[in-house]
């Protein structure tokens, strides 16, 4: 799956941020290593998130942009 990343540098490295997923965000020292963090934290806020509805009536639903 692909996500879009908001990623900012700053005097203390990088951070980063998806959009599409609110709270989710991480950072690093290199732009790489934001990268791989971004990635690792999106994988656990899925995890939160099917864990949350576990149980619940879940539907896809398809829009075009």
């Amino acid at each position: 799956m692909k996500y879009k990343i908001a990623i900012h540098e700053s005097d203390e490295g990088y951070s980063v941020s998806v959009p599409g997923l609110p709270g989710c965000w991480s950072q690093g020292r290199s732009e790489q290593e934001a990268l791989d963090n971004i990635r690792e934290a999106i994988r656990e806020y899925l995890t939160v998130v099917e864990e949350q509805f576990r149980g619940e009536e879940v539907r896809e639903v398809e829009i075009t942009v």
